[in-house]
């Protein structure tokens, strides 16, 4: 499939903005970036077995399109550092132009010297090495939701 062709899909599966943000069960919307299908699935099924509405995206093409269209309602931002044409922090700068308070969680398998030369550092940014617990996920998930932004900076 095709980028276009798995962009247009992204936006005919999912109802519109309105929709999910007047629902009488909305709850906390988090995009989750991963190219790795089953990390990625096991992520947010994690995720929507705590409550939290996800958004999924394999690339940083697909997270932009979904962004555009569900910003709104967005809080978090969990991606990998490492993804296909775009690297996570570079994501997560653009995302944070259009919506400042957007909070991020990076995930990597990478070590974490190699992290910080992609310019994250923990103190910077929330941070989830790889492999990660559904507890370790979630108590990060619920950590990023509850802090600050205005202490955070990518």
């Amino acid at each position: 499939m095709s980028q276009t062709e798995c962009a247009s899909q992204l936006r005919s599966e999912l109802p519109p903005v309105e929709i999910l943000a007047e629902s009488p069960e909305h709850r906390e919307t988090v995009l989750v970036v991963e190219d790795e299908a089953f990390v990625r699935e096991v992520t947010c099924e994690t995720l929507e077995s705590e409550g939290y509405r996800v958004l999924r995206a394999r690339t940083a093409e697909e997270a932009r399109t979904l962004f555009a269209r569900y910003r709104k309602i967005v809080r978090l931002l969990l991606t990998d550092v490492v993804l296909p044409g775009q690297n996570g922090r570079e994501l997560a700068e653009e995302l944070r132009t259009a919506y400042p308070a957007l909070r991020t969680i990076f995930t990597s398998g990478y070590p974490e010297n190699a992290v910080t030369r992609l310019g994250i550092a923990q103190e910077d940014a929330f941070y989830l090495p790889k492999p990660f617990t559904a507890d370790s996920l979630i108590r990060r998930v619920r950590a990023a939701l509850a802090t600050n932004v205005a202490r955070r900076s990518i």
